[in-house]
């Protein structure tokens, strides 16, 4: 459905969204976006010319070359989590070919990027009260944002100028177009005996999207459909135990929350949690976590099978059905899930 403000002129939806932020200092761009009701592309490219370049290029390989860029902060969210980390963009692997590439990021930023929904990419320079604030920015076809680089104290300047002398759009005035994603269709009903045979027998987590696939069943149905030694649901505010539990016991967990474009994960302690409103946060050093616990709708206690034992989470929806954030206990492939990170998820 078109909004009134979705036929603002460009100037119009400045002068909106200018007028917003004398009111509102602190809104987000995100937020304007959703109180103006407009996408946050569309907002953002309101200012290209001004603080805002648009940039043209393979992603994938943009994204290698960020490497180069130093210690950065790398920003994931979808509407209910948003995952921060500092680091090095250390170990960036390629898979398959364009526009179908898959990255797998390891290092202390940790990521599996789908540049598939990728479809624009911006460098922004803002003039902010602690300084100049530059990153790159990075949209699907929606509007949305997929993922966010900010440069630190520490970054390379040099490399970030490079960049977007580099891969500049020719054409800074090319009017940008928003198209939303089909809504996919999913089984009603499905053979439960043949589906709970294939849980059974899962070699391996990643096997689950395959599984989903074959049967074309919603993520969330397939928790629900499942008998209960397998999945069940818990108090949808179940992450303040997960996160109080894990920070007093020092266990290190995994927490994973996205978008369409990219997955970030957190692999490592949790130390300080704070609530602030309707807002679960990890406020670390070089990691923070802000989870909005008003859209969670529910949260599943979810066992997988593997070669490797029981692999077990938390997963926690919101009210459209959609995955906000994942939890697990932290492991890797070969070794089996901590026995506390078990007892943990059994006494949810």
């Amino acid at each position: 459905m078109e909004t009134t403000l979705q036929k603002l002129t460009k100037e119009e939806l400045s002068q909106a969204w200018n007028d917003l932020k004398q009111d509102n200092p602190q809104m987000r761009i995100r937020d304007a976006a959703v109180h103006l009701g407009v996408s946050e592309l569309e907002l953002l490219a309101t200012t290209i010319g001004e603080s805002t370049i648009r940039l043209e290029c393979n992603w994938a390989d943009f994204l290698v070359s960020c490497k180069n860029l130093g210690k950065v902060m790398a920003l994931t969210r979808n509407d209910g989590c948003v995952l921060e980390h500092k680091g090095n963009f250390q170990k960036i692997d390629i898979h398959g070919e364009a526009p179908h590439q898959v990255a797998t990021v390891i290092g202390p930023i940790e990521q599996r990027v789908f540049f598939s929904s990728w479809k624009y990419g911006f460098a922004v320079i803002n003039e902010t009260p602690r300084g100049i604030m530059r990153s790159f920015q990075f949209f699907d076809k929606s509007g949305e944002a997929i993922m966010k680089i900010y440069l630190q104290e520490k970054s390379r300047v040099e490399v970030f100028e490079e960049l977007v002398t580099q891969n500049k759009a020719s054409n800074q005035n090319e009017e940008l177009q928003t198209e939303a994603f089909p809504t996919p269709e999913y089984a009603k009903e499905i053979d439960m005996d043949a589906f709970t045979q294939d849980w059974e027998n899962m070699k391996d987590t990643h096997d689950f999207f395959g599984m989903l696939r074959k049967y074309k069943v919603h993520r969330l149905d397939a928790v629900k459909w499942i008998n209960d030694k397998w999945a069940y649901e818990v108090d949808r505010l179940s992450a303040r135990k997960i996160l109080d539990a894990a920070s007093a016991e020092k266990m290190p967990i995994m927490i994973f929350a996205g978008n369409r474009g990219n997955i970030q994960i957190h692999q490592g302690k949790v130390r300080t949690i704070r609530q602030m409103g309707s807002w679960l946060n990890v406020l670390d050093p070089d990691f923070n976590m802000h989870l909005n616990e008003d859209l969670i709708a529910s949260a599943f206690v979810v066992h997988k099978q593997t070669e490797d034992g029981l692999v077990s989470s938390l997963e926690l929806f919101d009210q459209k059905g959609e995955m906000i954030a994942q939890f697990f206990g932290l492991r890797k492939p070969g070794i089996p899930q901590l026995d506390t990170w078990k007892k943990l998820i059994d006494n949810l």
